[in-house]
C-alpha cells in the first residue's frame, strides 16, 4: 500500500484531542470507493488517500520461462504431442539419411582391413567424393572469408556523405567481430563449408551468449536439425527441431541461472540412436555411448491455456503462437516454454535463428548433397580401382596348385624377391608338380572404364579441372569468358544460394550487434566518434563480401579484364581509376586504396602542386572553394612554357596525353567559375552538384523551372560582360602588337583609298550630272543661236535682195552689199567662236 498526501495538511495532535472539547469541529469521514482505494476527508476535502500500488514484481515478464507457471498435466500434454511429431518428422527423412550415412563410407576416412576374397585384398577406396568435397570446401572458404572480411555493406536509401562514412564504419565493425571477436566463427564456417558439400545441408544458429556477453554462429549439422518434408523454408516451416547435446555441468549452470526449471534430470541416458552409431563407425570413431544430455530444442507454435492470442476485444481467437520448448529426450521433462517473437511485435511473427545453407534443392525441405549425387560414381570407382589392383597382385604372385608330397623347405610364405628356396620333388620334375592358376594381367577394359566413369562424376559434381587445350593465349577475352562460364555453371549457381544464406546470416549477426552489444564502438573509429554504433546499423544493409555472379577468382579476374579492354576504346566512358581499384580488389591486394589513388581521395591543394601531379601522372581535382582564374593562369602559363614543351615533344604520345589531362583540369576550374559567376549574377545559391556516383537530387518541377529561368538571364548577362571585355582584350592586344600595327596601318591606308575613291566618285558623279546640263544648256542654246541665224539670215538676205534691187543700178548699192556680206560672214565666226569656248568651259 502507498499513501498519497492531499495539498492540506492534517492538523497536528489531532489524536490528541477530546471529541467534547472538539465542540463544533467538522467529523471525520472515511469513504471507501473500492476494496483498493480508500479515501479520508472532512467534510467533503480530502486530506487524505490510501491506494494500493501494483508491484512490479507482480508484472508479467516477457522473457519468463513459462513451464514454471504451467500445470504439469499440460506440460505432459505438450510433451507427448511434440515428441510424437518429433518421431514423425524423423522417420519422413529416413531414406535420406541413410543414403548419407551410407556414403560417409565412400569418403575413405577409415582404413579398410579387407579379408575377402582372401586375406589383405586391396581396401582402397576412390577419392572421388573427397577430391571434390575438398575442392569445393577449399574453393568456397576463399571466396565467402577473404582475408579482410567476408562482410560489405550496402546503403539503404539515398547515399549521403553521412551514410557513406556510416556503411564505412558498419563493415570495419562487422568484420572486426567475425575475425577477431567471433574466435569460432571461421572454424565453424568450415565445418559448414564440408558437411554442406557431403549433406547437401548445413545450418548455423545465431543468437547472443549471455556467458560471451556476445553473438555467436556455430554450425549445426544436417542430422541435428529436423524439420517437417513438407516444408519450404525454415520462415514458414510449422516445426524446427534443433538436437542438441549437453553435458550435465552446462545443464545445471542454464538450470542455476533460471534459464531451465531446475528439476531433477537424474542420470543422462549413455545411449546413441543408429545414426549417430553408424556415422561414428563410417568416420573411424568408436561410439557406444554418450555421457551427455540429449535436448531437444523444438521452435514450434502453441496455444498455450493462460496465454492465448486475444483480440481487440480480448477474445481469445485460436491462434497459435511461436514458442521455443526445450524437452530433455530421455526423461520426456520439459526444461523451458519461451515466447519466441519481439515484445514490441504487435503481431506475433515468429523470430528465426536459424540459417539454412543448401547445395542443390530437391523435393523437399531437404537438399542433395555431393554423396547423393556422385556417392554412385565414387562407389563404382572404388569397385573398379580394387579389381585393378588385386588384379596386379594375383598377376605378380600367383598361387596354383602342387601334389601332396611335394615339399618346400621352411614355409609356405610367398617368396620375397631374389630368394631361393629348396624344394622336394617326389618325382618327376618340378614343374610337373606344380599347376599355377592362369591369373591375367589388370584389364585395359577395366582401366579405361575406371577412368569414364570417374571423369562423367568430376564432371558431374562440377570438380572437373579447365582444360587449357580450351583455350589459347590469343583468345579473345569474350571466347575465355565463355568457356569459364560453361565450365563453372554449375558451381556459380552453388555460389549463389551460399551468398544468399551468407546474407541472412549477416543481418541476424547485424540485428544481435545492434540491439544487445554496448552502443558505442570497442575502438575509436577512422571517421566519426565512438558513440554512432546503433545509428550506423539502422542506415545500412551488410551483404556478403562474395559475388554470386562469379564461383571463382579466375573468372572475376577475366570480367575485369573483359571491362578494361571495353574502356580502352571509349576511355571517357569509364572510371578506369575506379575499375583499376576493383580489380586490385578482387586480386586480394592489400592497401590498393593507396596504389591507385583517385578524385575523390584529393583534398585542395596549390596550382603548381596540381601540375606536378599532372606531370607524374597523378589524378587532380579542382574545388569550388578555389581561386579558379588564379588556376587557370597558373596551368595556361604551363602548357605555353617552351621550354617544358620542348622537353615533352620528345615523347609526343606522353605530350598528349597530359595535355588531354590538363586541359580537361582547366575546363573543370572554367566550369566552377562559370557557375560562381552564374550565382552572383542570380543573387543567390544553386542546388549543390552531386559528387560522382552519387544520383542529383530531385527537385519540384516549378523550382526546377524557376531556376532554370533565372539561369538564361545571368548567362545572357554574363555572354554580354564577356563579350565586352572580349573586345576589350582585343583592342588592348591590338594597341601592344607590333604585327597588329602594321596591319592596322595598312588597312587604315586601305580605308584612306577606299575613302578617295569613295569622293572621287561622288565628284565625278556630279561633274557628270553638271555635264549634262551644260550639255542641255549648250543644245539649247544653240537651238536659240540657230534660230536667230535663221532668222538674222532671212533678214539679211531680205535686205540684200531689197538693197541689191535698190543697188543694181548703182555702183554704191553693190559696195553696200558687199560689205553687208562680209558683216554677216563675220558674225558667223564670232558665233563659232562662242560655241567652242563654251563647249571647252563644258569639258
Amino acid at each position: 500500500m502507498a499513501i498519497d498526501k492531499s495539498l492540506s495538511q492534517a492538523p497536528l495532535g489531532l489524536d490528541q484531542l477530546d471529541p467534547e472539547e472538539m465542540g463544533d469541529e467538522p467529523a471525520l469521514e472515511i469513504t471507501i470507493e473500492d476494496p483498493e482505494s480508500v479515501e479520508i476527508g472532512i467534510d467533503g476535502e480530502p486530506i487524505l488517500r490510501i491506494e494500493e500500488v501494483e508491484d512490479d514484481d507482480d508484472e508479467e515478464d516477457f522473457d519468463q520461462n513459462l513451464a514454471e507457471v504451467l500445470s504439469p498435466k499440460v506440460l505432459e500434454t505438450i510433451v507427448g504431442d511434440l515428441i510424437g511429431d518429433f518421431e514423425d518428422d524423423i522417420g519422413a527423412r529416413k531414406d535420406w539419411i541413410q543414403t548419407y550415412v551410407d556414403g560417409l563410407e565412400l569418403l575413405g576416412m577409415k582404413i579398410e582391413e579387407r579379408s575377402e576374397p582372401w586375406e589383405g585384398a586391396c581396401g582402397v577406396y576412390h577419392p572421388l567424393l573427397s577430391e571434390a568435397v575438398v575442392k569445393f570446401q577449399a574453393e568456397t572458404m576463399m571466396e565467402t572469408f577473404p582475408a579482410m572480411g567476408p562482410v560489405k555493406t550496402q546503403i539503404i536509401g539515398k547515399e549521403t556523405p553521412e551514410k557513406k562514412a556510416a556503411a564505412e564504419r558498419v563493415q570495419d565493425d562487422m568484420n572486426y567481430q567475425i575475425t577477431d571477436v567471433m574466435k569460432e566463427y571461421r572454424p565453424e564456417h568450415e565445418r559448414m563449408l564440408w558437411g554442406l558439400g557431403l549433406a547437401g545441408n548445413a545450418f548455423k544458429k545465431v543468437y547472443f551468449d549471455p556467458r560471451l556477453n556476445r553473438q555467436v554462429s556455430m554450425y549445426c549439422s544436417a542430422e541435428d536439425i529436423v524439420v517437417p518434408y513438407g516444408a519450404s523454408n525454415l520462415e514458414s516451416a510449422e516445426r524446427v527441431t534443433h538436437v542438441m547435446r549437453k553435458t550435465e555441468n552446462e545443464v545445471r549452470r542454464l538450470q542455476h541461472e533460471g534459464f531451465y526449471r531446475d528439476i531433477d534430470l537424474g542420470e543422462p541416458v549413455n545411449s546413441l540412436d543408429e545414426v549417430e552409431k553408424k556415422i561414428a563407425e563410417k568416420m573411424g570413431f568408436r561410439a557406444t555411448t554418450d555421457d551427455r544430455f540429449k535436448l531437444l530444442e523444438m521452435h514450434v507454435d502453441l496455444d498455450l491455456e493462460g496465454f492465448e492470442h486475444k483480440d481487440e476485444d480480448g477474445e481469445a481467437t485460436g491462434v497459435a503462437l511461436p514458442y521455443v520448448v526445450t524437452i530433455e529426450k530421455g526423461t520426456s521433462n520439459i526444461l523451458a516454454i519461451r515466447r519466441n517473437w519481439r515484445p514490441e511485435d504487435e503481431t506475433c511473427q515468429k523470430r528465426n535463428h536459424f540459417v539454412h545453407y543448401g547445395y542443390i534443392p530437391g523435393f523437399g525441405f531437404y537438399c542433395f548433397g555431393l554423396i547423393h549425387l556422385i556417392g554412385a560414381f565414387a562407389k563404382s570407382g572404388t569397385s573398379l580401382i580394387r579389381q585393378l589392383v588385386d588384379a596386379g597382385t594375383l598377376s605378380n604372385l600367383p598361387g596354383g596348385f602342387k601334389t601332396r608330397g611335394l615339399r618346400i623347405n621352411g614355409d609356405d610364405t610367398p617368396i620375397s624377391p631374389g630368394e631361393f628356396r629348396d624344394v622336394d620333388v617326389p618325382s618327376g620334375t618340378m614343374r610337373d608338380n606344380i599347376l599355377p592358376l592362369p591369373y591375367k594381367e589388370p584389364s585395359q577394359v577395366l582401366y579405361s572404364l575406371l577412368g569414364t566413369i570417374v571423369e562423367e562424376g568430376r564432371r558431374f559434381a562440377g570438380a572437373a579441372d579447365l582444360q587449357t587445350a580450351d583455350m589459347s593465349a590469343n583468345s579473345p577475352v569474350g571466347t575465355t569468358l565463355a568457356i569459364l562460364e560453361r565450365t563453372l555453371k554449375m558451381m556459380s549457381a552453388i555460389q549463389a544460394r551460399i551468398h544468399y544464406s551468407m546474407k541472412q546470416e549477416f543481418r541476424l549477426l547485424k540485428e544481435i550487434i545492434r540491439d544487445y552489444t554496448p552502443p558505442d564502438y570497442s575502438y575509436q573509429p577512422v571517421d566519426g566518434g565512438r558513440m554512432i554504433k546503433q545509428s550506423d546499423y539502422d542506415h545500412v544493409d551488410v551483404i556478403p563480401v562474395s559475388d554470386p555472379n562469379a564461383a571463382t577468382m579466375a573468372q572475376k579476374v577475366v570480367q575485369y579484364q573483359a571491362a578494361l579492354q571495353l574502356a580502352q576504346t571509349a576511355p571517357q566512358l569509364y572510371d578506369l581509376p575506379l575499375l583499376h581499384r576493383q580489380m586490385l580488389d578482387v586480386l586480394g591486394i592489400k592497401n590498393y586504396q593507396k596504389l591507385v589513388p583517385m578524385a575523390d581521395d584529393m583534398k585542395p591543394t596549390d596550382p603548381v602542386s596540381e601540375n606536378q601531379n599532372i606531370l607524374k601522372n597523378k589524378p587532380v581535382k579542382a574545388f569550388i572553394e578555389q581561386n579558379h582564374q588564379a588556376h587557370i593562369g597558373c596551368h595556361m602559363a604551363t602548357m605555353q612554357d617552351p621550354k617544358l614543351r620542348s622537353i615533352l615533344e620528345m615523347n609526343p604520345q606522353v605530350a598528349q596525353q597530359l595535355q588531354a589531362t590538363m586541359m580537361a583540369h582547366i575546363n573543370e576550374h572554367i566550369g566552377f567559375e562559370y557557375r560562381l559567376q552564374i550565382e552572383k549574377a542570380m543573387g543567390m545559391q544553386l542546388p549543390p552538384m552531386p559528387k560522382d556516383g552519387e544520383d542529383p537530387a530531385q527537385m519540384p518541377p516549378e523550382m526546377a523551372d524557376q531556376i532554370a529561368q533565372m539561369a538564361a538571364q545571368a548567362s545572357q548577362q554574363i555572354l554580354m560582360q564577356n563579350q565586352q571585355q572580349a573586345q576589350q582584350q582585343q583592342a588592348q592586344q591590338q594597341a601592344q602588337d607590333p604585327l597588329i600595327q602594321l596591319q592596322q596601318q595598312e588597312l587604315q591606308i586601305k580605308m584612306a583609298e577606299q575613302q578617295r575613291k569613295t569622293q572621287k566618285d561622288v565628284v565625278d558623279a556630279q561633274l557628270k550630272q553638271e555635264q549634262i546640263a551644260v550639255e542641255r544648256e549648250r543644245i539649247r542654246a544653240q537651238q536659240q543661236t540657230a534660230g536667230a541665224q535663221a532668222a538674222v539670215k532671212a533678214m539679211t538676205d531680205k535686205q540684200a535682195r531689197e538693197d541689191a534691187q535698190r543697188a543694181e543700178g548703182s555702183k554704191a548699192g553693190l559696195e553696200l552689199l558687199k560689205y553687208q556680206q562680209t558683216l554677216a560672214q563675220q558674225r558667223e565666226i564670232a558665233q563659232r567662236n562662242s560655241d567652242k569656248g563654251q563647249t571647252k568651259k563644258g569639258n
